[in-house]
């Protein structure tokens, strides 16, 4: 199960970008399958691993691992400060986050993340959480639904989407898949269907699972979890995700400009380790197509 569950991305890139120290304690975020922690304790010789991950299935991934230096914790990472404290955890030496969406979430029909399956709208990590895609397609006010299409999924005609996914519940209620793509088959840009859908699912998975709040909670809460010297070292794969990374790191606030003392010095509690952020080889992209739009960011707390 868990080699199947999910290929990581730039593995050896995280590594190396965490540096780590052999008796150091490590946070990865996004458990998943479990790839990216595997290859952190293979590092580690008295140093521990805390791994987060609010998924079921990655609960179950984590639980197939005997490692005494694995403690896994099934809660979102927006609780970082509060679980890690819990287990009296105040500071580490790295903290790892792979973002967005793993291919075991897509290739689950069930779970209704993916455009070419058939299933009930559901899209939630969290299955326990009670906001799922139906509820969020059904209720959403036209506005609302406009807004959610046009900032998460950067749809050009999301106003005419959203009227449009008003129109059809009003008749019945959308309830799977091929209900929501049969109401905006029209809609769809000849011969790019495929991206179309792709951003109309993005926007609503977003939603349902606050993503892009959830991100920033996390981010504001790694400068008092690093140590001096601590490194954060996120990978993310669109570009609303990339952009809140790059502007904390380069100025330890998610919009304007860098505050400054009275001395003109930067107030910042990270120093970005990579000016760009680093990128799949040709030779990955080729083996794991996920890595295509995979971004990685690397800081350093002061």
């Amino acid at each position: 199960m868990t080699t199947t569950y999910h290929d990581p991305v730039l593995l050896t890139e995280c590594l190396d970008a965490l540096d780590i120290k052999p008796g150091g304690t490590y946070v990865d975020v996004t458990f998943g399958g479990g790839g990216h922690s595997r290859a952190i304790l293979e590092r580690l010789e008295g140093g521990k691993l805390l791994a987060f991950d609010q998924d079921a299935d990655a609960r179950a991934n984590a639980e197939a691992v005997t490692d005494p230096r694995l403690t896994f914790i099934p809660a979102n990472f927006r609780n970082l400060k509060r679980f890690l404290r819990l287990y009296g955890v105040k500071q580490v030496d790295g903290i790892l986050a792979d973002l967005g969406i793993s291919s075991h979430q897509i290739d689950t029909p069930e779970r209704g993340f993916a455009t070419r399956f058939d299933a009930d709208l559901d899209m939630r990590m969290d299955q326990q959480a009670a906001i799922s895609a139906k509820q969020v397609l059904n209720s959403g006010t036209e506005q609302e639904l406009h807004r959610i299409l046009g900032m998460y999924g950067e749809i050009t005609n999301a106003r005419t989407v959203a009227t449009a996914i008003v129109s059809a519940r009003a008749n019945r209620q959308l309830r799977t898949i091929n209900d929501l793509k049969t109401a905006l088959h029209r809609y769809a840009p000849r011969g790019k269907e495929n991206k179309f859908f792709a951003q109309v699912f993005q926007a609503i998975r977003i939603e349902v699972n606050e993503e892009l709040k959830v991100l920033e909670e996390f981010l504001e809460q790694t400068p008092d979890l690093l140590k001096p010297g601590g490194r954060l070292v996120v990978m993310s794969y669109h570009s609303l995700e990339d952009r809140l990374v790059k502007n904390y790191i380069n100025k330890g606030k998610f919009h304007g400009e860098v505050d400054k003392d009275l001395y003109g010095n930067e107030l910042k509690p990270l120093q970005a380790v990579n000016r760009k952020p680093i990128e799949a080889s040709d030779e990955e992209v080729s083996r794991n197509p996920r890595a295509r739009s995979a971004k990685l960011r690397v800081a350093e707390k002061q």
